[in-house]
Formats: structure tokens, C-alpha cells, sequence
């Protein structure tokens, strides 16, 4: 009888990404478990948004491999990291600005497929089936994060704080089961924040999706963080629960622009 796989769910073992001289990631190592809310801090410069570009294809790194259930992903063609199941948010909005909310959120359907071309064009039982899918599929993320109000409204004329939440409901509708989010509390009021922290848990207890998340926002990481992973210059520095990595004096030194043992 086979027992269960001993492999990491998700693992960067020795990553590494130089830009010239310059090392953005230095000899990296971390874990992530499946159903866990991870957060990578630490402080600018330190390398985090660096690792999810390398986690999800926007650059190649410079050595050290990325393994997702048990398969080394660091050369997957980066438009195949979707269908993988992995999505991931940007710290500066990415959407189409002149398209709808429903509109924007479809586009993350996009790795799903409507059938061969000659189905679409012919508009075939099976592409409409898909299409229909695809758009129950963006009315559940809709609802899930309240966005009915705003659903046929040009992102262009949003609020801030509204486009940061279509930009996750955009990740949200490829269908992820590992979620990466670069700094989602940016530019959120207080309440703004404490309302994403609610739908953080409810990614993990309703949709079982892993979230790993680059934050500045030591009171969103505390709420809904179950590992804290510090990095400066490139490297771990210290990991454990967020009062644990608070506390830890090589962290007030990195922060406080001390010398990192």
C-alpha cells in the first residue's frame, strides 16, 4: 500500500534572480502548505514581489527551482501557469480600463477555452455550453466580493479601492487553487483593509485556495497569516507567526536599517 507523498506542495529550493550585478532573490528557500495563508514581508528592496514574478513566469530564474505539486514549474511557458491553477495579483492595477467589471473578470476565463475556433464562429452547442459556464462561473466571483453594484460599470470611472477588487476577482475567476497577491491593502482605507482580511479567510475556508501574499499592512498580515516569511536583501531572514517574526531582532534591525547578522 502507497503512503502519501512526502513532497512539498508548493517549494523554491535555492532561487535565485540577479539583474546584472545586482541580486534581487539570493539563495531562497520556502515552503508553502496547501490551505495556509502565507505572508512574505519585509522591508522595500528586499526581494518579495521578485519571487512571485519568478513563481509565476514573468522572469526566469537566475538558478534554484520552483516546484508546485511535485512538478518543476521554473520553465512552464508563463501563459501555461494558469492552467496550472495558479493565479496572482499586481501591486500596480493591471486591468483594461475602458472595459466593464464583467468584462475585465471574463478575461480571466480565458484559459478555460470556448471550443475550437470553427465552434465559435459557428456558435456550436458546445462553445455556448462553455460560455455560458464561464459567465456563472464570473457571477459567482461577482457576488462573492460584492461587486454587483459595479458589475456593467467601466473600470475606468471606479474608485481605487473598487479596481484593487476587480483586479482580485479577476484572479479569482481563472479558477485558482494557489493565490499570489502583491500588496492587496495598498492604497485601502482602514475599512477597505479590514473588509479584504474577511475575504482572505473566505478565499481559504469557502474555496480552499492558498494564499501567499507580499504586504506592508502588519495589521492585515496579523489578522489573517498563519506563517510569516521576513525576507531582506534576497534572503530568508526569519519565519514563524507574526508576533514571532515581529519580535525578531534581526527584523527590527532590517527594518530600522541595522546590521542583518
Amino acid at each position: 500500500m502507497s503512503g502519501a507523498s512526502s513532497e512539498p506542495w508548493f517549494e523554491a529550493r535555492g532561487l535565485a534572480l540577479a539583474f546584472g550585478g545586482v541580486r534581487a532573490i539570493d539563495a531562497l528557500s520556502f515552503t508553502v502548505k496547501q490551505g495556509e495563508v502565507l505572508a512574505l514581508i519585509g522591508p522595500n528592496g528586499a526581494g518579495k514581489t521578485s519571487v512571485l514574478n519568478v513563481v509565476t513566469r514573468v522572469f526566469d530564474a537566475t538558478a534554484g527551482e520552483v516546484c508546485f505539486e511535485g512538478n518543476n514549474i521554473g520553465r512552464v511557458p508563463r501563459e501555461r501557469i494558469a492552467a496550472l491553477g495558479i493565479a496572482r495579483t499586481f501591486q500596480n492595477i493591471e486591468l483594461f480600463e475602458g472595459a466593464t467589471v464583467l468584462d475585465n473578470l471574463l478575461l480571466g476565463r480565458h484559459r478555460f477555452g470556448h471550443g475550437a475556433w470553427w465552434q465559435q464562429l459557428l456558435h456550436t452547442g458546445a462553445a455556448v455550453q462553455a460560455e455560458e459556464a464561464s459567465r456563472a462561473a464570473v457571477e459567482e466571483v461577482i457576488e462573492f466580493l460584492d461587486l454587483s453594484p459595479h458589475r456593467l460599470s467601466p473600470v475606468a470611472g471606479l474608485p481605487y479601492g473598487v479596481r484593487k477588487v476587480v483586479e482580485l476577482g479577476r484572479a479569482l475567476a481563472t479558477g485558482p487553487r494557489l493565490l499570489f497577491l502583491d500588496e492587496p491593502a495598498s492604497g485601502l482605507n482602514p475599512e477597505e483593509s479590514r473588509e479584504l482580511a474577511f475575504w482572505i479567510d473566505d478565499l481559504r475556508s469557502d474555496l480552499g485556495i492558498t494564499v501567499v501574499m507580499v504586504e506592508h499592512d502588519m495589521s492585515l498580515v496579523g489578522a489573517v497569516a498563519d506563517r510569516v516569511i521576513c525576507m531582506a536583501q534576497g534572503r530568508l531572514l526569519a519565519e514563524g507567526t507574526a508576533a514571532e517574526v515581529q519580535n525578531d531582532p534581526q527584523v527590527v534591525a532590517a527594518y530600522l536599517g541595522g546590521a542583518v547578522a
